[in-house]
C-alpha cells in the first residue's frame, strides 16, 4: 500500500485499458476502406493508433487517395464507430472492482482518451460508470492527444494534482513513454492486442504493470 501514499489521483486511458475495444478498429477500418473500394493494409490500425485524428485523416488522403476532406474522414469514422461503442464493446475484466478500489481509497480519477467524446460517453454510460468519472478529455479537447504531455497535464489540472503525485494507467507503449518523460507515475496494463515487443518494453519502463486490473489492485 506504500505506492498509494504517493498518489493523489489517477488518469485513466479508456480503449484497451478500461474497455475491450481495440479489436473493433480493424473492422471499422475495413468498413471505411470498403466504402472507397479499398482494402486496408495489414497493421493499419496499429499504425494509426499512434497518430492524432488529423494525422491519420491526412495519411488516408495522401497514401490511399481517399476523396474526402480530413474533417469528413474524421466524421465518417466517428459514425462507423458509434454503433460499437453504443451497443457492443464490453468492460475489461475487473473494471468495476478497480473503480470501487479507487473510490474506497478516496482517489479521484478521470478519462484521457484518443477516442471520440461521443463514443466515450456512450460506452461509459451504457456500462453505468460515466457519472463516476471526474471528466473525459479526448482528442477533440487536446488535438495533440498523447503524442506530448498536454492531455495528461490538462487532466492533472482538473484533478488538482501534479505529475509526481498522479498515476497514468495505460495499455499503449507510446503513451507510457510520454507520461514517464513528463514525470508521471505509470502503470501498464496488458491488452491482448498489444504487440509482444511493446508489452515487454512497457513492463521495463513502467513503475508498475499487470496482466489485468485485478493484478494492479493487488500490487497497489
Amino acid at each position: 500500500m506504500h505506492i498509494l501514499k504517493q498518489i493523489n489521483a489517477f488518469i485513466l486511458d479508456m480503449d484497451g485499458t478500461l474497455i475491450d475495444s481495440m479489436g473493433i478498429w480493424h473492422e471499422i477500418d475495413q468498413k471505411f476502406f470498403a466504402e472507397h473500394g479499398l482494402t486496408p493494409p495489414a497493421g493499419l490500425s496499429d499504425q494509426v493508433n499512434k497518430m492524432t485524428m488529423q494525422e491519420w485523416a491526412a495519411y488516408f488522403i495522401q497514401h490511399f487517395k481517399i476523396s474526402l476532406t480530413e474533417s469528413e474522414i474524421i466524421q465518417r469514422i466517428e459514425t462507423l464507430a458509434a454503433g460499437y461503442y453504443q451497443n457492443i464493446i464490453q468492460a475489461k475484466p475487473y473494471l468495476m472492482e478497480f473503480l470501487d478500489f479507487l473510490d474506497q481509497k478516496h482517489i479521484p480519477y478521470g478519462i484521457a482518451t484518443a477516442t471520440y467524446k461521443s463514443s466515450a460517453k456512450a460506452v461509459l454510460a451504457r456500462l453505468g460508470i460515466l457519472d463516476r468519472m471526474q471528466f473525459i478529455l479526448t482528442a477533440e479537447d487536446i488535438p495533440s492527444c498523447k503524442k506530448n504531455p498536454d492531455m495528461f497535464l490538462a487532466a492533472c489540472d482538473k484533478l488538482g494534482s501534479d505529475p509526481g503525485h498522479t498515476c497514468i494507467l495505460e495499455d499503449s507503449l507510446h503513451c507510457i513513454q510520454t507520461a514517464k518523460q513528463a514525470g508521471f507515475f505509470t502503470i501498464a496494463v496488458h491488452d491482448p492486442h498489444t504487440p509482444a515487443r511493446d508489452w515487454q518494453e512497457m513492463q521495463k519502463i513502467s513503475d508498475l504493470s499487470g496482466k489485468d486490473l485485478q493484478e494492479i489492485i493487488l500490487k497497489l
